[in-house]
């Protein structure tokens, strides 16, 4: 599939791992596309929050101040690669004076100290989730994995992503979809 002779561009779409995709990192995750082109594609995901970083840990590790409401709250595993970068993906409503990237409609993505210190301040964005690490792919491996049905694709929506526990997440996407969870199979076929 190449985007530039016409095929889809995911980006701001939800990848969900199927059933049987051989890679732990990956069982049931959910991906939220944050760039996708013919030169490969990052995604974050989006519903395996860290079992041992909370953000309170992780504010002061990098020495920003921040409140107990924040004390509870996990940081995710945004995926297997740069495991030590930070992402946050969020609402539309923060702008980050650095870098601020528009993914799609309803979320943006910041990858600079700057909002982690406005979250830690109480004026961050309404809506997001922190990140260390993220989901990537070399130029035609992702489209190489949907051919062989390693991901399903679904519409991403702030409800989706924000707003359902990590738990439910998966079966949320394909529900989505219209996909019962029940019948999916770890054998892909062609028709």
């Amino acid at each position: 599939m190449d985007i530039a002779t016409g095929a889809t561009d995911l980006t701001g779409k939800i990848l969900i791992a199927m059933p049987g995709m051989g890679d732990a990192r990956f069982e049931h995750a959910v991906v939220y596309l944050c760039a996708h082109s013919d030169e490969g594609a990052m995604g974050l995901i989006i519903n395996k929050p860290s079992g041992d970083v909370t953000m309170a840990a992780l504010l002061e590790q990098l020495s920003i101040d921040s409140g107990p409401e924040l004390e509870l709250l996990h940081v995710h595993f945004g995926g297997p690669v740069e495991t030590g970068r930070g992402f946050v993906l969020h609402s539309p409503d923060y702008m980050s004076g650095l870098t601020t990237l528009q993914v799609a409609d309803g979320f943006h993505m910041t990858g600079t100290l700057d909002v982690l210190e406005t979250i830690a301040r109480g004026d961050g964005p309404a809506q997001w989730m922190a990140m260390l690490g993220y989901a990537g792919w070399g130029a035609g491996q992702l489209e190489t994995e949907l051919a062989q049905n390693g991901w399903l694709v679904c519409d991403a929506s702030p409800e989706l992503v924000f707003d359902i526990a990590d738990a439910s997440k998966w079966e949320a996407a394909l529900n989505s979809m219209g996909v019962p969870a029940h019948q999916l199979s770890a054998e892909g076929g062609t028709a």
